[in-house]
């Protein structure tokens, strides 16, 4: 090896010289050469480095330059990645000089046993080397790959904050794995088995959690079919509210008397979703009886015309207002009308505003909304019926 064959010609050089004032010169020498190339020339040409590596990637990359340092800072501060490259090559130079002055002195032995345990370790040095160069790459991977995404999507509306997120996990997640596999390579473990057993391990924990499991591709399945967005008023099966908070796992909404509903993105996926504010207009139906005495169209025409002069209504599209039924007391007419942007409390002031506009301009226009009414008739029995039912009911026994 290059470095046996450089102890043994060091040895065969200073072979030699048997004098004492000879390797106390020759120490001193090395020792000087040493400390003044670790302390002063080291120092010096990797500020030097510096400056030139920035001075040259200024003048190729401009203000990228100052972007890409900022980065590399984030993940690891640049004075303490140089220092440390200083620290290890004092270290290397220490040991060169050590080695120097055992082959000076005729330890020849001890020189070599300290150069096969430097040889034992400079192959797992040179791996936790590049694992740690491996674990800063990742580290700038990480800030490139959310700052990338996050450029994307601010470029379009197509892309939800929930798919930005997800679309971050995602990527996190590939570049985890890329890194993992690079580390086990560096140190020559073998991956095949681990992915038998994690296959294996897959297998188990996916029939342990199955619910979990289709939460989370169901999390994924929302991801792309975007049947609502944050803020979004949904109706999920038998809950509504306003949507808060979209995860892997779980939806999350808030109703209308406050309360925080949790729904597994598996029941949101096999359920009936009714998404309120898609469109950005909402139609809202108010359900009114007149008498059967009034006449239905005019009846309908004023009811229209109130509802027009109502707040919180949109003139676009106009209300609209229809007799629909015949009804145990009254001929019932439905009130449409449009309310934008669609929200809870937009349209119950709408309809708080219609029903008071409606209920004013009948009782203007002498038009009763009814209410259910009975009436209760009777009939006289005579005598001989009463004799006839008794008995019917005696022999009935």
């Amino acid at each position: 090896m290059q470095v046996t064959g450089i102890v043994t010609r060091l040895e065969a050089v200073l072979g030699d010289f048997v004098s004492t004032e000879v390797q106390i010169g020759v120490s001193l020498v090395v020792v000087v050469v040493a400390l003044a190339a670790a302390g002063v020339v080291l120092p010096r040409l990797v500020d030097r480095s510096r400056q030139l590596t920035a001075r040259l990637t200024r003048q190729r990359l401009g203000d990228r330059a100052t972007e890409i340092a900022d980065r590399i800072e984030d993940v690891v501060p640049l004075s303490l990645l140089f220092t440390t490259v200083v620290r290890l090559v004092q270290a290397l130079l220490f040991v060169v000089m050590v080695v120097a002055l055992l082959v000076v002195w005729g330890l020849v032995d001890v020189a070599w046993w300290l150069i096969g345990l430097l040889e034992t370790a400079l192959p797992a040095l040179t791996k936790l080397i590049a694992t740690v160069g491996l674990l800063i790459a990742g580290g700038l991977a990480n800030n490139f790959l959310q700052d990338a995404i996050s450029e994307f999507t601010s470029d379009t509306s197509h892309v939800t904050a929930h798919q930005e997120q997800i679309l971050t996990r995602v990527g996190q997640v590939a570049l985890l794995v890329a890194l993992v596999v690079g580390v086990l390579s560096v140190w020559n473990i073998q991956i095949g088995g681990i992915l038998v057993g994690a296959g294996f391990l897959g297998i188990v924990v996916g029939m342990a959690a199955r619910q979990t499991l289709g939460s989370l591709i169901a999390g994924f399945v929302l991801m792309f079919s975007r049947p609502f967005e944050i803020g979004d008023w949904v109706a999920v099966g038998d809950n509504q509210g306003i949507v808060t908070k979209i995860t892997i796992m779980n939806t999350h909404l808030r109703n209308f008397d406050g309360e925080h509903v949790v729904i597994p993105n598996d029941n949101v996926g096999e359920q009936a979703v009714i998404n309120r504010s898609r469109d950005g207009k909402l139609r809202v139906h108010v359900e009114v009886g007149v008498d059967y005495e009034a006449d239905p169209s005019r009846a309908a025409e004023i009811a229209r015309e109130a509802v027009e002069e109502a707040q919180f209504v949109d003139g676009n599209p106009q209300p609209q207002v229809f007799p629909v039924e015949f009804g145990g007391s009254s001929v019932n007419l439905d009130v449409r009308f449009w309310i934008s942007p669609p929200t809870p409390q937009k349209r119950w002031r709408a309809t708080a505003s219609v029903i008071d506009s409606v209920k004013a301009r009948f009782d203007t226009e002498s038009i009763a909304i009814p209410f259910p009414q009975r009436t209760v008739g009777y009939r006289t029995v005579d005598d001989d019926s009463v004799v006839d039912r008794e008995a019917t009911v005696e022999s009935a026994d």
